[in-house]
């Protein structure tokens, strides 16, 4: 390897700044040159790159977002986008990738290791849904992020003696719900994979009622019902004022926590040691305390779950 490029890709998370200071600096430090490509995959079609030195990522570890910028691309969906993509980086003499994103930047890094190109995956996004890997760049930050403003929320739901529904993201996994939901002892944790049983709710709401509690928080994934439409359904079933927070994009910004920017700093500096071995078409993750590694076209072959043991523990907390 004597040319390694790197780009993010799909949604922000916290943390990317800090893996992709950690691929450039390990890169140099090993005397390989590296290149930024800005937007993603847009990018890359678009041969929007350049060369990177030691100081073009000082100052970025405690950054939120991606000093790489990123973008969506719907024609690296297909199979001509690819090629292009594919032509920029022998084009350029990139002899191999970094791709540092979501499920939809991992599919893409799939793409091109199905071309035979060098590719290497790092799972960086908010939603912790890569299921092969512990904990994905951006969670730990997000779920602080979330714990805050409910902390916030809470104090204003005592005052006026309220119901409140907290909309938070994650699109079809449930994972910053629930441990938001833990975290902050919500009353009920609403989420994609598990079947939302709206009357058990109710029941739990008119059960502290009963015994004078005063207010109540419940978590909602995104993936599971609009906010503002439950709140609704909530008023209407109990009679109890409700109000209404939709989180929306603060939960993807801010400083990385110090687990997400050590972190991303691993896998970074994983991610370069890969591709120096000759072990290509790989996703770095963690498991336990350890870094691993594991074949990027198996990376998204299950769906995520959730950990049932907690979600059990949070209803039985709640009571």
């Amino acid at each position: 390897m004597k040319r390694i490029g790197v780009l993010t890709s799909g949604g922000d998370a916290p943390g990317m700044n800090a893996a992709i200071r950690a691929v450039v600096r390990k890169c140099i430090y090993h005397e390989i040159e590296v290149y930024g490509i800005s937007h993603g995959f847009l990018g890359l079609i678009e041969g929007n790159m350049k060369k990177f030195e030691i100081g073009s990522v000082g100052d970025i570890i405690h950054r939120g977002g991606t000093m790489l910028h990123t973008a969506r691309c719907e024609a690296f969906r297909t199979e001509a986008g690819q090629l292009k993509g594919l032509n920029q980086l022998k084009k350029n003499k990139i002899d191999g990738l970094i791709v540092i994103g979501g499920d939809g930047s991992i599919k893409g890094a799939q793409a091109l290791t199905r071309l035979d190109y060098p590719c290497i995956g790092i799972p960086a996004t908010i939603d912790n849904d890569i299921v092969e890997t512990d904990f994905s760049i951006g969670f730990d930050t997000a779920l602080n992020t979330i714990i805050e403003a409910i902390d916030k929320i809470r104090d204003t739901a005592t005052s006026h003696e309220r119901t409140y529904v907290i909309e938070v993201m994650g699109r079809n996994s449930g994972n910053l719900a629930l441990w938001a939901g833990l975290a902050d002892g919500a009353e009920s944790i609403l989420i994609p994979e598990k079947a939302s049983d709206f009357e058990s709710v109710i029941r739990r709401l008119k059960r502290g009622c009963e015994r004078g509690k005063k207010h109540s928080i419940i978590i909602l994934s995104e993936g599971v019902d609009h906010g503002f439409k439950y709140g609704q359904k909530i008023q209407e079933a109990t009679n109890l004022e409700t109000r209404v927070t939709i989180l929306g994009h603060i939960q993807r910004g801010g400083s990385p926590s110090a687990q997400d920017r050590v972190l991303a700093s691993r896998l970074g500096g994983k991610a370069v040691d890969l591709l120096r071995a000759n072990e290509y078409g790989k996703l770095t993750g963690i498991k336990g305390s350890r870094v691993v590694s594991l074949d990027i076209l198996d990376a998204l072959a299950s769906e995520s779950k959730i950990n049932e043991n907690m979600y059990k523990l949070a209803q039985q907390l709640s009571i």
